[in-house]
Order: structure tokens, then C-alpha cells, then sequence
């Protein structure tokens, strides 16, 4: 399926290295923001108090919102689990108050508006809880950065493995610099958005690669430079048709998933926008750079006279 068909292969290749030079300052800037911002942890990984409540009909989150803020609480998490009426908050520590005095300070707040509303329980996540999954999700991010790896590489060849690596990274480092700048809040949700643009962004790496291998097999006079030009012109089309599509429904997480989606979809629209970037200007100009060839992906076999395998042999002109 095809939005459009351009005629005449666009010079992507002539403007890789300035192309390339924004996307190294752009990577420059996140690591900076990285080192001297840092990212603001969310309860998950910090620490801090977990409570569950019920209502006796669908709560108001906002509303709940409003109240905890009235106490001087920041950076509290509100969402709902199970059905509408029951609630979780998560609460950062605070120094001099410990998890029961913040508990019931919430608790008697939310009474006030409804005298109905119900403790299921609460409980304390220790910054040790924090570090295991800060630890778990940087696990989680290696292994999906060398599962990629070994796929790339038993499927194309190494020197596309490590393009598509590079800029798959670059997208994850500059997703991560966002909200170093930002102070966006960093938890869970996100760091799974982090890794869900690490396979989307290979899957149009490896589109684009496919295309590329073609092009080597059915195009014999072109030069490199001209293969790739083809691969990314002929694709352009299938690439606006599926990151728009997945934008749209990300966009609508945004606009109407409340606060528990915002962050998330956020980490995913930066996520689609620089993965298309790095997919075009980045993973193919690098594979370039790396010095890929025909005759890395076309294997040459050499016939032996009376092969049988042959359907030739034997023949006399």
C-alpha cells in the first residue's frame, strides 16, 4: 500500500554528514542533561508509600489529585486498579514523616470530601525495592540491545547490526535526555515506552535494510551511495503510513489517557519522531560509513564440473 510514488530517488546519502552532525550534537546535549540533571525518579524507584483505597462509586481522579496536593505532597501518583472505585497513590518519602503518619494524613483528607472512602492497604517501598528494579530495567534494556544485535547480524550481516544499534541507542539516550531537561518524571511506564521504541525503531531499520539487499541483487550498475538513495526513497511511503498510524494512537494516549498515560505516550511520540530520523539518516549512512558492499550480502557459490545438483552439467553445445 502506497500513499504516493516518487519518481526519482531522493539524495538522502549527499546530506548524511550534516545530517549525522545534528543528530551527534542532539546526542551530545541529552548525555549532558543526563550527567548534570539527571533523571527525576519516580516512587517506584526512589522509595516511598503505597496506598490503596476504595470508593463507594467511580472516583475522581483529579479530584483526588487536588486534595493530595492541598497537603503539600509533590510528585504523587493517582490511578486506578481493578475497577473505577478503587485507587492507588504513590508518595514519595518525606524526611521527618514516616509511611503511617503519611498514610493517615492522606486518608483523613480524602474523608473529608467522602466519609465513604475505605483503606485497603498501605505499605512501604524502600529505596532497596528501588534500586533491584533500577537494576532489573537496565537489564532488561541490555538484553534487548543484544538480542537485536544477534538477530541483525544472523539476518543482514555485522555491519548492520552495528548501524541499527547506534541509532537505536541514539534514540534511547536522546528520549532519556528529554526528560532530564524537562524533570519529567521517570517511572515504570516510561522506562517500558523506552523499550518498546527500542524494537520499533529496529523494525524500520530492518525494512530498510531489506530493501537495500534487493536493490544490491536487482540493481548491478549502481554504487552504494545510489542502493541506499533507492532503498529509502522507495520506503518512504510504507514509513509515513506506519509511523502516522502509530502516532495517531499515540497521540490519543496523550490527549486523553490522563495523567497515568501522559508520560508514557510522551517517551513514545519523542520515541516514533527520532526513530524515523535515526532510521533514515543514521543507520543507513552508518552502514555506509562501515563500507557495506554487494558482496557482503550476496554470497557467490562456485559450480563444480558434473555437479549433479546441477541442471547444466553434462550439457553439450
Amino acid at each position: 500500500m502506497e500513499f504516493f510514488k516518487i519518481r526519482k530517488d531522493i539524495p538522502f546519502m549527499k546530506h548524511a554528514v550534516a545530517f549525522n552532525a545534528i543528530s551527534f550534537i542532539t546526542f551530545v546535549a541529552a548525555v549532558f542533561f543526563l550527567f548534570s540533571r539527571g533523571l527525576h525518579l519516580s516512587v517506584e524507584f526512589t522509595g516511598g508509600t503505597l496506598m490503596e483505597v476504595s470508593y463507594s462509586q467511580p472516583a475522581d481522579l483529579n479530584a483526588v489529585r487536588d486534595q493530595i496536593a492541598k497537603l503539600g505532597f509533590s510528585d504523587v501518583q493517582v490511578q486506578n486498579f481493578g475497577t473505577a472505585r478503587d485507587v492507588m497513590i504513590r508518595m514519595p518519602a518525606v524526611k521527618g514523616q514516616s509511611s503511617a503518619q503519611q498514610s493517615e494524613q492522606v486518608l483523613n483528607a480524602l474523608k473529608a470530601t467522602d466519609a465513604n472512602v475505605q483503606l485497603r492497604r498501605t505499605e512501604f517501598v524502600g529505596p532497596q525495592v528501588g534500586d533491584e528494579l533500577a537494576v532489573d530495567g537496565l537489564k532488561a534494556l541490555a538484553f534487548v540491545i543484544v538480542g537485536i544485535m544477534i538477530y541483525l547480524a544472523m539476518r543482514f550481516e555485522w555491519k548492520f547490526a552495528v548501524a541499527a544499534i547506534i541509532a537505536n541507542l541514539h534514540d534511547v539516550v536522546i528520549i532519556l535526555g528529554f526528560f532530564a531537561f524537562f524533570q519529567w518524571e521517570f517511572s515504570l511506564p516510561v522506562l517500558a515506552a523506552v523499550l518498546a521504541v527500542l524494537g520499533y525503531s529496529v523494525n524500520e531499520s530492518v525494512v530498510i535494510f531489506d530493501r537495500i539487499r534487493e536493490n544490491f541483487r536487482r540493481y548491478r550498475k549502481m554504487d552504494t551511495v545510489e542502493i541506499i538513495d533507492n532503498a529509502i526513497t522507495s520506503t518512504i511511503s510504507r514509513t509515513i503510513i506506519t509511523h502516522g498510524c502509530t502516532q495517531l494512537m499515540v497521540l490519543s494516549m496523550l490527549l486523553f489517557g490522563g495523567a497515568t498515560l501522559h508520560y508514557f505516550a510522551l517517551a513514545l511520540t519523542i520515541g516514533i519522531c527520532f526513530g524515523i530520523y535515526s532510521s533514515v539518516f543514521v543507520a543507513a549512512a552508518i552502514a555506509m560509513w562501515l563500507g557495506i558492499r554487494r558482496e557482503d550480502l550476496i554470497k557467490h557459490t562456485t559450480k563444480v564440473a558434473g555437479d549433479p545438483d546441477d541442471e547444466n552439467s553434462g550439457a553439450v553445445v
